[in-house]
């Protein structure tokens, strides 16, 4: 028997967990109590990693489709087959002619965070999407331009704040979101044991909500609105106190004229919430000694998206709770260059659109809700070759049902994944990597949104029978840039290594005779604040406390001015729009919104039985009203219907949804032809991204609008 201690890559929450062996079995799965960020802290996904492990549909070798069938295939002859085909369409049709979609996972994946640039810049296209588009691009775009950097997002300082406030946001199931923190049932707790307050904005009252202090039940899509009018009550109220953020901040005055229509009176009938509930809001906000605004997916996944990521942080700001103890905070993450080690690119979205629709590029990609027509659409640019990174938005993103219909159409898809899948079914070569216990391990990016900064190096509790993904990255970079399938790996390695070395500002040879991620990660701590190095954390497993989050406004500002835009036009160019929903009543039509679900990310563990037991996770949430009134009952089948499609699903009346809204968790359907995934297929759910309409998007960051879709529901 044999025990490592790794860091869970299934969630944001980086929980440290015990894995202990049997040979090459996994045996047992716990929460490791010694871990610095979770302290023993396990969810069932992080328990089921044995279960991923040992799954008998996950892909061992890789696939070739030919005469339509797939067909197992040596590593060479998988490679030569992409080499024949994916560089030949770009020679004929142009380098944007192929487009790549990461999906959720690689935000996980170490490999993709160190080696995936390299290869997504050798393929030299700007049809570039990921799972951002369908979950969070509004707050990288509201942070650019507010702070400089798409990346220099403030998280809650969740263990040290006295006031909470979330807006559509379900931590206690999505174990946070930009908010890396384990056990957030605890840290909510934790602050009301010391006197604080936890108020809950959402559609529905969710575990978050039933743990929180109080609830309001808004109504779908209109967050903007209540939070323009807390911002209203504070200027109409003299309760604006920006503390020592009045010498960084420009864009007060601006906000304050912006925010006059938004009285608390003329929100309330749209937004469901009382104007005098409103203006206690604000004044307990305001009133607390420390306290903090989070706003989460389903305050980006609406049509105002990106003006309600802008008004979290904006309240922020006039409350003083920016960059203070307790509020809002700037994460110190151990591993990149130091902040003002060296001038960044002011922020700037838009720098290219879609061919079809003209939609924004936003943090270097472009909305998937175009994927479809940009396969679809023929001319200068069509895309005609697909590479997909551990994604499935056949089921994750808007009208799944017309991205389905639109891939066969492709000359030549390539898909990395461990899984064939909804997507990966219309590959014509599928890669596999190994499991999570068989690679090395750091959280690149969730570390840089962590509520406590830390750091934690996971290294392979396994070996692999398979190639590492960052060797196959390099190899597919290779083929991209002309070396052919048997690029020398090893030359291409190197040459990743000397560019973050001169990024970091580091000569190479600093890292030894490390190679592959070890000797990238090892530069990369070496060029961070903490004068860390990879010895040091493989001599700590159990990761290393770097301290709480500590005040770094001016130094982490990188806007032209050095000072936080608090009204850039870029984003209140958009205020009209939402001005005009202004005295417009709901029309009585229901709408529908998503869930979260403790034992799911989105489309991608439903194949885990211990995750899938027990009664149906795929229902529609009803309201029992209106479960009376259409003829609904509890366990029955029903028809949602929207402009997009039609789907069947259970009926669950409760009255934790407010009425005239519906919810259905996404990531469902596995019950179509040609998939590998026996557990999913037996527990196949409804695709509720059928429903989403890749026409309505955040008019700013081209964010998919998957809150508030207008249906029709009716007995089936």
């Amino acid at each position: 028997m044999a025990t490592a201690h790794v860091t869970c890559p299934l969630c944001e929450a980086t929980c440290g967990l015990e894995v202990t062996f049997d040979g090459a079995d996994v045996t047992s799965v716990r929460g490791d109590a010694e871990d610095v960020f979770s302290c023993g802290y396990i969810c069932p996904k992080g328990a089921s990693l044995g279960a991923l492990h040992s799954d008998p549909d996950r892909l061992r070798a890789p696939l070739v489709k030919r005469n339509g069938s797939f067909t197992e295939v040596s590593w060479a002859e998988a490679f030569a087959e992409i080499d024949a085909r994916l560089p030949a369409v770009a020679a004929e049709h142009g380098r944007d002619s192929v487009a790549v979609y990461v999906g959720n996972p690689a935000a996980h994946n170490l490999a993709v965070a160190l080696y995936g640039r390299a290869f997504f810049k050798a393929l030299g296209t700007k049809n570039f999407y990921t799972a951002g588009s369908v979950d969070q691009l509004p707050k990288h775009y509201s942070s650019g331009y507010l702070f400089g950097g798409g990346f220099t997002i403030p998280v809650p300082d969740l263990d040290r704040t006295g006031h909470l406030l979330m807006l559509g946001a379900n931590p206690l199931v999505s174990n946070g979101s930009l908010m890396t923190a384990a056990d957030v049932r605890g840290r909510l707790r934790a602050v009301r044991e010391r006197g604080g307050k936890v108020v809950v904005v959402d559609p529905r009252r969710t575990r978050t909500a039933e743990a929180a202090d109080e609830h309001h039940a808004i109504r779908p899509g209109t967050d903007a609105l209540l939070l323009f009018a807390l911002v209203h009550t504070l200027f109409a109220e003299d309760l604006v106190r920006l503390g020592r953020l009045t010498d960084h901040v420009n864009g007060v005055a601006e906000v304050r004229t912006l925010a006059e229509p938004f009285t608390p009176e003329a929100v309330a009938p749209v937004t469901g919430v009382a104007a005098a509930e409103i203006r206690r809001m604000a004044r307990e906000l305001a009133a607390a000694e420390r306290a903090v605004v989070y706003g989460r997916t389903g305050t980006t996944t609406q049509t105002f998206g990106t003006l309600t990521s802008w008004l979290v942080d904006v309240l922020n700001v006039l409350t003083g709770n920016l960059d203070a103890e307790g509020g809002a905070m700037f994460p110190f993450a151990a591993a990149g260059k130091r902040s003002g080690s060296g001038a960044r690119r002011p922020f700037a979205a838009g720098r290219w659109r879609t061919r079809v629709r003209g939609l924004p590029e936003v943090f270097g990609e472009v909305p998937v809700a175009a994927l479809a027509e940009e396969i679809e659409t023929p001319g200068e640019g069509q895309v005609r070759a697909l590479v997909t990174i551990a994604g499935n938005p056949c089921l994750s993103t808007p009208n799944a049902g017309r991205l389905a219909n639109a891939l066969p159409q492709l000359e030549f898809m390539l898909s990395l994944d461990i899984y064939l899948n909804e997507t990966t079914r219309h590959a014509d070569v599928i890669l596999p990597g190994p499991t999570p216990l068989e690679r090395a391990h750091y959280d690149i990016a969730l570390y840089q949104l962590a509520v406590r900064n830390v750091a934690n190096w996971t290294p392979a509790a396994l070996p692999s029978p398979m190639p590492q993904e960052w060797e196959t990255l390099l190899r597919l970079t290779g083929i991209a840039t002309g070396q052919g399938p048997d690029a020398d790996v090893a030359a291409l390695d190197a040459f990743v290594a000397a560019e973050v070395a001169r990024r970091c500002g580091l000569d190479v040879a600093v890292a030894g005779e490390r190679t592959g991620p070890e000797r990238i990660m090892d530069l990369m701590l070496r060029a961070g604040p903490y004068d860390l190095t990879l010895a040091d954390l493989e001599a700590a497993p159990h990761g290393v406390d770097l301290g709480p989050l500590r005040p770094r406004i001016p130094e982490v500002l990188s806007t032209p001015s050095g000072r936080i835009e608090l009204a850039p036009e870029a984003i209140t160019a958009d205020v009209p729009r939402l001005a005009k929903e202004l005295g417009r009543s709901p029309n009585g039509r229901l709408v529908l919104i998503g869930r979260r679900q403790l034992r799911s990310n989105n489309s991608w563990m439903h194949n885990l039985e211990p995750l899938v037991r027990g009664k149906n996770l795929c229902t529609v949430q009803v309201h029992p009203d209106d479960a009376g009134r259409l003829g609904l009952h509890d366990g029955g089948q029903a028809k949602v219907t929207a402009r997009t499609g039609t789907i069947e699903v259970e009926v669950e009346v409760t009255d934790e949804i407010r009425p005239g809204v519906v919810s259905i968790p996404h990531g469902w359907g596995h019950d179509v032809d040609g998939v590998r995934t026996t557990v999913a297929k037996a527990h196949p759910g409804a695709n509720s991204n059928v429903l989403a309409d890749e026409l309505s998007v955040d008019a700013l960051s081209g964010t998919a609008v998957l809150n508030g879709i207008p249906v029709e529901v009716a007995p089936a």
